[in-house]
């Protein structure tokens, strides 16, 4: 299967790629939510371009739906 880079500039960015996926996963807001150990209400928020939230909520829902982050810049190459 092709891997699909796609850039995020914004919450609203996404925002909008989270609420893209969870969809094609055929998945409720209240699902998702349980799956990944959140409450719905992070799932709205998160759709609804919240912009402060804590990393390990993001990268359960993440994990929820396979989805990977994918961090560049100049310095990658000297990170040890």
């Amino acid at each position: 299967m092709a891997v699909n880079y796609i850039q995020i500039s914004s919450p609203n960015d996404f925002a909008k790629f989270i609420q893209f996926y969870r969809k094609k996963s055929g998945l409720s807001r209240e699902n998702l939510g349980m799956v990944a150990g959140v409450g719905r209400t992070a799932i709205f928020d998160l759709e609804h371009g919240k912009t402060t939230y804590q990393i390990d909520t993001l990268f359960k829902i993440m994990e929820v739906l396979n989805l990977k982050l994918h961090i560049e810049g100049a310095f990658n190459g000297e990170l040890k």
